[in-house]
């Protein structure tokens, strides 16, 4: 066995005793779940981000499935996305019977390529995803979608806190909804979790509709029995969150400012140490937006990429927890199995090849920096 004397993963939480002090109080408290935390965190995550509504979802992936149900995503229609993501992101699509098509990506950002975007009459949605945190070129996604009478909604898992044209994501001025994640890796947690922010009030009720088994108490279609009375009037899912976790999630807004400044910082410093290295390229960042950096994506030169499954071990080995986002959705066999193939999104082929994820988290001090430097070259260099 090998004993590793210090091992940096590429992403994890940020807990202090504040928010710990946070968990303690609401168990004391008459509501653990369904009661006012929730819709206290909803609404602080809509105005920190510039939307009028939130509804919260028990992880990202369910949010999703609840954004595409109230756009009315269904059987006969299509979305586009990018395959440089997590499965979610497409399979969410799938859960309601629409069909899936991919677009490839920028080469040296990992971000749905605008240029290559393809929708027609059939295209209902296109869900394109802010890579590492790196916002998509949203205004150009824009002019095709109003084009083809298509509707956006952004998946933001990585993007909490970046900003595009100036404003945050998630102020939705090119989209109907958007996403954000808070799995311990992202930028705040709920140790599980997910949002959707809209500023369509239809949206939201159906948001609401569709997280708690599709029953309401409002707008009801048959005469009301007494105030016990609720009506199911969709087949909804139990993808409810927690006054626990948006208890937490309400301690960790507080610092998320503080959080994505560092993570700006350390890929400031990650930037200027790896300048002109032999070894790798960096993500381009957005120039018409700032990156809330979930990720530091670094794209190995061809000949150590070709070495990428020994390169990868190895730095574990040293310590590094280094990680691949992402597999292109569309190489899984689940797809494969649906008619997908090799060779659909060339570029995207070429970005998995080449992407490592090395640390990136706010308590990242500059000692620790120094190391993954160390471990990356120390490595690199036996190739």
């Amino acid at each position: 066995m090998i004993f590793i004397s210090k091992f940096l993963p590429y992403g994890k939480q940020c807990i202090d005793q504040e928010d710990i002090d946070a968990v303690a109080d609401v168990l004391s408290e008459d509501f653990i779940t369904q009661g006012p935390k929730i819709t206290e965190f909803e609404e602080e995550i809509a105005k920190y981000v510039g939307a009028k509504y939130g509804v919260a979802f028990n992880s990202g992936t369910s949010a999703l499935h609840g954004a595409y149900f109230a756009l009315g995503l269904d059987k006969g229609d299509e979305m586009i996305t990018t395959p440089n993501t997590f499965v979610a992101t497409a399979n969410a699509g799938l859960y309601l019977g629409a069909k899936v098509n991919f677009c490839d990506v920028e080469k040296q950002t990992g971000n749905i390529d605008a240029s290559k975007l393809e929708a027609n009459e059939n295209t209902k949605l296109i869900t394109p995803v802010h890579y590492s945190g790196n916002p998509v070129n949203l205004k150009e996604i824009a002019d095709i979608a109003e084009d083809n009478d298509a509707r956006i909604i952004e998946d933001g898992a990585h993007a909490l806190g970046a900003k595009y044209d100036g404003k945050k994501i998630g102020s939705l001025k090119y989209s109907e909804m958007a996403m954000f994640s808070f799995h311990p890796v992202k930028h705040i947690t709920t140790g599980e979790g997910g949002i959707i922010v809209t500023n369509d009030e239809e949206y939201y009720e159906r948001l609401q509709l569709f997280r708690s088994h599709g029953i309401t108490k409002n707008n009801l279609v048959n005469p009301r029995d007494g105030d016990w009375y609720y009506e199911m009037q969709h087949l909804g899912f139990n993808y409810r969150i927690t006054d626990i976790q948006c208890a937490l999630g309400l301690s960790q807004l507080k610092k998320l400012d503080s959080f994505v400044e560092n993570r700006r910082k350390i890929a400031e410093k990650y930037n200027g140490m790896f300048e002109d290295n032999p070894y790798f390229d960096v993500v381009k960042e957005n120039p018409d937006g700032e990156s809330a950096y979930h990720l530091y994506p670094i794209l190995l030169k061809e000949k150590y990429a070709n070495h990428k499954k020994e390169i990868f071990s190895k730095l574990r080995s040293e310590g590094l927890g280094v990680q691949v986002h992402y597999i292109p959705v569309y190489l899984q066999p689940y797809y494969q199995n649906l008619g997908f193939n090799k060779g659909l999104c060339p570029v995207d082929e070429e970005f998995y090849k080449k992407e490592l994820s090395i640390p990136m988290y706010p308590t990242l001090t500059d000692e620790d920096l120094e190391f993954v430097q160390e471990k990356l070259y120390k490595v690199f260099s036996e190739y």
